[in-house]
């Protein structure tokens, strides 16, 4: 297993940095893409890698240490990171996504803490959904409290980068009734996790299974979630604006190989032109799919600089919470499609030879299948048309 240089971290200060950061993270991961997806290597030196270059903690504030770069950068950092392999991309969202989430809830003692260890290079990753309740919302993960202690046990899925973690971030119910977000050690005692995701897309994220048997919990690590709701934020479009990242780069990712795919097919006989390239049709098609990719990119730009102007005012309204989720889910249902799209089109437009799987040319496809059921578009649309028609502001959860 690759270890971390914990006395090698670098500290990015800015916008470009970051960038500049996730190219390299990017190229190294795209090397090896293929056989990890094909074989079920995890990329532990790829994520190794993120951490060592400081990208964890690029959204925490400055008074923490952090760069706190703009949601726009935050997003081109993602689409870059997804378009050269998607499983390595969405390892790190949970934890953006729980740093943005500790920064509105936690005590100043409490991000104090866990905003060090991300700059030092620790992990966070989530102890997510429980398996086989009736809604993703349904917990039986508890906390007790026992001999003047803490403990906490449950089980969990769809755990995406626990195998890679050194800290997770686990929802439970407290003991006086309330839910509240637990970070235990991935090390304690009680704590197994079990790399059992076998979904056919984003094979190499270890969404599995996460064990709790009686597991000690510091209390200062304890979060009250109560907080979310005692005035309005953008919790959801937050979420939201890194899923969406990863569905624009896994379209990114196979509009690049499209357009590789159809130099190396052979054109219809009946089209009387020497190369595919040359064929109208395909011309045509190519022409659609760069506009659909175009408008999602624009629209997860237009989306993250709304939250950028959002993080320079104090406090925020019911109204603009509720305008950055409806600018996020359009974006999200034009990144949903053009991953969707781009990637089947690809197989089609690449011809006999882009199915061999020598090529792995169908891992976009199933990463994108896969990543867009997270949220399904259909109730963007439905938040769309309500709020549009009816002035109804979306539900205020993360996945909306």
């Amino acid at each position: 297993m690759y270890r971390l240089n914990i006395d090698n971290i670098q500290v990015i200060e800015n916008d470009i940095e970051a960038i500049n950061a996730a190219y390299q993270i990017a190229d190294f991961a795209l090397e090896k893409r293929n056989l990890r997806d094909q074989q079920h290597q995890l990329p532990f030196a790829e994520i190794a890698l993120f951490s060592q270059r400081g990208l964890g903690g690029i959204r925490i504030p400055k008074k923490y240490g952090g760069a706190f770069i703009s949601n726009k950068t935050l997003v081109h950092v993602f689409r870059i990171l997804n378009k050269a392999d998607s499983s390595v991309g969405q390892i790190p969202q949970n934890q953006i996504a729980l740093i943005n989430l500790i920064q509105s809830i936690g005590t100043e003692e409490q991000k104090s803490f866990i905003f060090n260890e991300i700059l030092k290079g620790k992990r966070l990753a989530n102890g997510g959904p429980e398996r086989y309740t009736k809604d993703i919302t349904t917990l039986n993960t508890q906390i007790i409290f026992e001999d003047n202690q803490y403990f906490l046990s449950g089980e969990k899925f769809y755990s995406t980068g626990s195998s890679f973690a050194d800290w997770l971030a686990i929802k439970a119910i407290h003991p006086d009734g309330h839910i509240v977000l637990v970070l235990i050690e991935k090390n304690s005692d009680g704590v197994e996790v079990i790399d059992d995701w076998d979904g056919f897309g984003q094979r190499t994220t270890s969404s599995g299974t996460v064990k709790l048997n009686h597991v000690r919990v510091n209390p200062l690590l304890i979060l009250d979630e109560n907080a979310l709701y005692a005035q309005p934020s953008y919790r959801g479009a937050y979420s939201q604006l890194l899923q969406t990242a990863i569905d624009v780069g896994i379209a990114e990712a196979a509009f690049a190989d499209t357009l590789t795919a159809v130099h190396k097919a052979r054109p219809i006989i009946d089209s009387g032109v020497a190369q595919a390239n040359q064929e109208p049709f395909i011309l045509q098609e190519v022409g659609k799919l760069n506009v659909l990719l175009d408008a999602a990119i624009l629209l997860l730009d237009e989306a993250a600089e709304y939250l950028d102007e959002l993080d320079q005012k104090e406090t925020i309204t019911e109204q603009q919470a509720a305008k950055a989720s409806i600018l996020v889910a359009e974006a999200k249902v034009y990144a949903n499609d053009a991953a969707l799209h781009i990637s089947e089109k690809l197989i089609e437009l690449g011809g006999s030879r882009a199915s061999l799987s020598q090529h792995n040319l169908d891992q976009h496809w199933r990463n994108a299948r896969v990543h867009t059921l997270h949220d399904p578009i259909r109730w963007k649309l439905h938040a769309l048309g309500d709020y549009y028609l009816n002035q109804k502001f979306p539900a205020k959860h993360a996945w909306i």
